[in-house]
């Protein structure tokens, strides 16, 4: 069910956003440059709108927002119910999943950093 529902509202935005795009370009250009500067992609000199604003909203756009959302079902974690348990992939290259990491009854503990 909550795939339909899904499903429903990103085609539904997609058909409004292309919709849009084809009688207001320059309105929905100005829009997308908007979005653009809080993902901080217009930062980057090798991307220009005529690189990647014509796909905002495409089918191509439709199967990865879905793709996306889809899988961040499967993701959600509430407190008192178990984990999820997401696709990891170890230093090996090697893809498996969260809790292939427990052991018996131990907690399983997850430190996250970076090296720069």
């Amino acid at each position: 069910l909550q795939k339909i529902l899904i499903l429903l509202q990103v085609t539904l935005s997609v058909v409004v956003g292309k919709t849009l795009m084809i009688l207001f370009p320059n309105a929905m250009k100005r829009y997308i440059l908007k979005m653009g500067e809080k993902s901080r992609m217009n930062r980057n000199p090798k991307f220009s709108y005529e690189n990647w604003g014509p796909t905002f909203f495409s089918f191509k756009y439709l199967q990865f927002v879905l793709k996306v959302k889809w899988k961040r079902l499967e993701d959600e974690a509430y407190e008192g119910h178990p984990a999820p348990n997401t696709p990891v992939v170890t230093l090996s290259g090697e893809v498996c999943h969260l809790l292939d990491f427990m052991k018996d009854n131990r907690p399983l503990i997850l430190n996250f950093g970076s090296c720069t």
